[in-house]
């Protein structure tokens, strides 16, 4: 929804949202791993825990590109 001067009267954009949304998910998917390492770590699955940990990392490197992608739609509007 828009004001007559064209401002949206939403308390985020779609595109915050969006960000927002993922970045969550990525948050929750961390914890999980940690999770999921104490379990192969107690089935004494090296391989396991090894792919784990790299899945975890991988997703915490995603979790700080999309953060910065946030900020700059934050302040911008956009990328």
């Amino acid at each position: 929804m828009t004001t007559g001067n064209g401002q949206s009267q939403e308390p985020i954009s779609n595109l915050e949202y969006d960000f927002v949304t993922v970045l969550h998910n990525k948050a929750e998917a961390v914890q999980a791993y940690d999770r999921y390492i104490q379990d192969a770590q107690a089935a004494n699955s090296q391989p396991c825990v090894e792919l784990f940990q790299k899945l975890r990392q991988s997703d915490i490197e995603q979790a700080r590109e999309i953060r910065h992608h946030l900020q700059e739609v934050m302040q911008h509007g956009r990328m």
